[in-house]
């Protein structure tokens, strides 16, 4: 396929964004982290619907994270509860506040589906905690390669924290969706550094 140089118009009430995908294919050094010993990490066996996604919207919302909470209950559990997904939350002050979701569903590999924080855990240094987890907790299995993807409406810092852990980009593309924040999957004011274009 043949991709025009240049500028492509994205229709109205669409989102696009550059989504780089990245992978390590041995288990790195362990990076320097804050270790806060108010912060735990729970594996949430068969996580009930309502709790994820009030999770994942907690910690994907200002990133337009849409995918899960548009799939029906079914759909979701279908994800969340096969066990070979590994859903873990971060806990601190008896409320969760972060979200790591593994998915070891392809032999001899492990996909970094989700890993993000709440506002309130952001800057903390809770990134790279958690990051750290992932990394231990997917090295664990016998797998071959760790993959993760990211994008341009995700945190600013994402793509480089990633390449600092040990990833490293293999592939690029371009995602064009419908914009979640005027279906109401999303508040229309979230994620304020991709304006919404209705008409």
């Amino acid at each position: 396929m043949t991709w025009p140089d240049g500028y492509s118009d994205v229709p109205n009430r669409k989102i696009a964004t550059v989504v780089t995908s990245l992978e390590m294919r041995r288990r790195p050094g362990e990076r320097p982290a804050v270790n806060d010993p108010s912060w735990g990490l729970r594996h949430v066996r068969r996580p009930d619907p309502d709790w994820y996604r009030d999770l994942y919207r907690r910690a994907g919302s200002d990133w337009l994270w849409f995918s899960r909470i548009s799939m029906s209950d079914a759909e979701l559990v279908d994800i969340i509860h096969d066990p070979r997904v590994e859903v873990r939350a971060l806990e601190t002050g008896g409320e969760d506040h972060g979200l790591l979701e593994l998915d070891f569903r392809n032999a001899g590999a492990c996909e970094l589906s989700f890993l993000g924080l709440t506002r309130a855990l952001l800057g903390t240094g809770a990134g790279r905690w958690l990051m750290n987890h992932a990394i231990a907790c997917a090295w664990s299995k016998p797998i071959e390669r760790f993959w993760v993807h990211t994008c341009t409406l995700d945190h600013p810092n994402a793509l480089a924290f990633y390449q600092r852990s040990g990833f490293t980009p293999f592939r690029r593309q371009i995602e064009i969706a419908d914009d979640p924040r005027l279906s109401g999957l999303i508040a229309r004011t979230a994620a304020p550094h991709a304006p919404v274009l209705e008409e």
